[in-house]
This record gives structure tokens, C-alpha cells and sequence, in this order.
């Protein structure tokens, strides 16, 4: 819980705003890294390992992903008794060590378990940068720097694929694990340190099995977090669908070829955009009326998209594909940040669990929902539209549950 007796620089023992944003970011972001920097080579992959479903070439994407969702547990606990520091270095360096492994990978099993593991290790950042943020900062603050945080977040899936797709200029698709250990050792390094500890001592739980599982308890039961999260849950489900497709769409479509990168970044510049926008607008109109207004657009959007889908040319002009998604995800850049910042906020006094708890809802469940997007791919972009249709009507409903049918109305001055 963030001591109001002290600021954000006494916490962070003088390190800058300007570089707490950029490291949890940074810390965040190679979760980002890890999937999307791996999307050009996935062709390459199944060729080399003997992948004969093309669709199979996906589980490189959803094994990391459940990876990261089924260990966000253990570290939200451990993180709350041990402190932030401790676990995210360990966390980075199993990261680490699995990318190494992966370029020894003798079968494709067994780059789907490293690439597992390597999730697991990567949970560590997903968990605890929530949590420091939580740490430090509270209320419409916390959704400002989250969406800062995300802002830069976003560049990550704008150059991740064009920087997988300049490496395998130089070599293979072994190349990319390599670049994944070198950055996580970076970033590491630069945690280990700049970062002081931030978990206040008051906030402190002993990591006993009843204490786990009363903090669960106070997750399930809270009906604010537990709705929000399962909104996210599905949204996130449908961008987890077009991240396992997207090879497949922009190359097995519409025949992008190398331009694959570059199309793909458009609509994550999309998304970038909306987060620096929120960051701008939240602490003037509250997450809820941004949030809200947003699932609706997402909505009305892709419900439009699904009908020319339907009765439109086959296949969708590229063009055309790429405005719909774009104005999708601008929205979707209004819902991620806000909706984890409102799931957050009521359970600050367990940060740390609560974080992992509501993070292996969204990333499990979110994967799993992926999987059945991505699987579904037929060779039109239909399955994919229809989902994003279909999960953002399932969102609203949970948002609904959650605020007891009030919605654009912040519940007190500081959300």
C-alpha cells in the first residue's frame, strides 16, 4: 500500500519519473518481445523442426503464454512476502536461460517446453512491475503512469517483428533467442542496479498456505476486481487469436511477403496512440468513463467489420483490413490500461497476489481463448473478426455485472 507520508522519489530512492517509467516498461515490454519478435520466423520454425499443420506453428506463441499466465501465481505470493527485487531478477534469469536453450532445441517439443519455462520466467515481470507501480503509486496517478508505462510498451510490437525479420537477414531463426537472452541480460543488469526495493515493510505477508489463500479469497470475492478482470480476460483473448494468426493472415492472405513487419506495426502504433492519449485524458474524465466509452466503440466496430467480413469482397482489401483493426485497437489501447488499473485499485494492500492472481486469469484464460481463435483459421480472416465481435459483447457483460448496471459513473474522485 503506497505510504502517503512518502513521495514517489523518496520511495524510488531519487530515481527519476522519467526512468521508472522507462524501466518497468522496458521489464514488461520482453513479454512483448518474446512473442512478437518471433512471428517472421514461425514459417521458418516449422520447416526447420518438421511442423506439418501449419496451425501448429502457433503453440510457439500459446506454450510462452501459458508459461507466463500459469506461474503469475507463485510470484505474486513469494513477491509479497520476499520483496519486488529478489524474485524479478531470478525470474529474468530463468527468462534468460531458456532463450539460450532454445537455440539448442533439438525438436519442436522441446522448444515448446523451453518456450514454456521461458514464460514462466517472464511471469516475473508481468507480476511484480504491476505490483512496484501499485508500490508507488495509487488512484487515477497509477492509471496515468500505467498508460505512460503502456505507451512505451506499445512500441515494442511496433518494431519487434521488423527486428526479427532484419536478424534472420543475418542468419536463422536461432538468432532471435540469441537477441532475447542479450536483451534480457540488459535489462537486468539495469534493474538489479537502479531499483530499489519498494514493497513497503507494513505490507508484508507471511508466504504460509492460509495466507495465500485468504488473499485469494479477497481477489475472488471482490466483484469490482473479479468482473474487470474477466472483461480483460476476453478482450485480451481476441488480440492473443490475431498474434497466433497473424503470419497466416498478412502472408497466407494477403501475400505481404517481407512487408509483414511493417503492416503489422500500423495498427500497434494504433494502440501506442491510445495509450498516450489515456495517459493525457485520465485524470480529467476517470477510467471508467474512458474505459466504457471505449468497449463500446470496440464494439460498434468490430461489429461493422463482421458484416463486411461477411458480405463484402473475399478476401477483405488490405487496406480496408487494416483502417477496421486499427480503429479496433485504438479502442482496445483505451481498455487494457484502464480496466487492470480498476481491477487493481480496490486490492493495493495485497498488490502483489492480487497482480498474479488477476494476471493468471487474464493471460491463461486470454491464451486459451486465443488458441480457439487461432485454430479456427480457415484461411479467411472470419474466425478472427467474429471473435473480436463476440468476446468484446462478453466483456461488457462482466463490466455490467461488475458496476451493477452503472457504467460511466467513477465511483469516487480519485477513479
Amino acid at each position: 500500500m503506497t505510504n502517503p507520508s512518502q513521495t514517489a522519489p523518496d520511495r524510488l530512492r531519487g530515481m527519476g519519473r522519467v526512468e521508472f517509467i522507462a524501466m518497468m516498461a522496458m521489464l514488461m515490454a520482453i513479454n512483448s518481445l518474446a512473442i512478437d519478435i518471433m512471428l517472421p520466423g514461425l514459417q521458418e520454425i516449422g520447416a526447420s523442426l518438421g511442423v506439418v499443420n501449419e496451425n501448429h506453428r502457433q503453440y510457439v506463441v500459446s506454450a510462452y503464454l501459458f508459461g507466463l499466465g500459469a506461474a503469475q501465481i507463485i510470484y505474486g505470493s513469494i513477491s509479497d512476502r520476499f520483496g519486488r527485487r529478489n524474485p524479478m531478477l531470478f525470474g529474468l534469469g530463468l527468462y534468460f536461460v531458456c532463450a539460450v536453450g532454445a537455440v539448442v532445441a533439438p525438436s519442436f517439443g522441446a522448444l515448446l517446453a523451453l518456450r514454456f519455462v521461458q514464460g514462466a520466467g517472464a511471469a516475473a515481470t508481468r507480476v511484480i512491475s504491476i505490483s512496484i507501480v501499485r508500490d508507488v503509486y495509487g488512484g487515477r496517478a497509477m492509471a496515468e503512469v500505467m498508460s505512460l508505462i503502456m505507451m512505451v510498451f506499445m512500441v515494442v510490437p511496433v518494431i519487434a517483428p521488423a527486428t526479427g525479420q532484419v536478424i534472420m537477414l543475418f542468419g536463422n531463426w536461432h538468432l532471435i533467442f540469441v537477441f532475447m537472452a542479450v536483451a534480457s541480460l540488459c535489462i537486468g543488469f539495469w534493474m538489479y542496479s537502479r531499483l530499489p526495493e519498494t514493497l513497503d515493510p507494513a505490507d508484508v505477508r507471511p508466504f504460509t498456505i492460509s495466507s495465500i489463500l485468504h488473499a485469494f479469497q479477497m481477489v475472488l470475492t471482490n466483484r469490482l476486481a473479479l468482473c474487470y478482470t474477466i472483461a480483460s480476460t476476453f478482450i485480451f483473448g481476441a488480440l492473443f487469436g490475431f498474434i497466433n494468426s497473424a503470419q497466416q493472415i498478412y502472408v497466407g492472405i494477403y501475400d505481404v511477403g517481407v512487408w509483414f513487419p511493417v503492416v503489422f506495426a500500423c495498427v500497434a502504433v494504433f494502440m501506442s496512440a491510445a495509450s498516450f492519449l489515456n495517459a493525457k485524458f485520465v485524470g480529467r474524465f476517470g477510467m471508467r468513463r474512458l474505459s466504457h466509452g471505449s468497449l463500446f466503440g470496440f464494439i460498434g466496430i468490430t461489429f461493422v467489420w463482421m458484416l463486411v467480413q461477411i458480405f463484402g469482397p473475399q478476401p477483405m482489401p488490405l487496406v480496408i483490413f487494416i483502417v477496421f483493426f486499427g480503429l479496433a485497437m485504438f479502442q482496445f489501447g483505451w481498455i487494457g490500461s484502464n480496466f487492470n488499473s480498476l481491477a487493481m485499485e480496490p486490492l493495493g494492500h495485497v498488490a502483489g497476489t492480487a497482480s498474479a492472481v488477476l494476471g493468471f486469469m487474464s493471460t491463461v484464460g486470454g491464451a486459451l481463448i486465443g488458441v480457439a481463435i487461432g485454430q479456427a483459421f480457415d484461411g479467411t480472416a472470419l474466425p478472427l473478426v467474429a471473435g473480436f465481435f463476440t468476446v468484446s459483447i462478453i466483456g461488457l457483460i462482466f463490466v455490467l455485472i461488475g458496476e451493477k448496471g452503472k457504467l460511466f459513473q467513477p465511483h469516487n474522485p480519485k477513479i
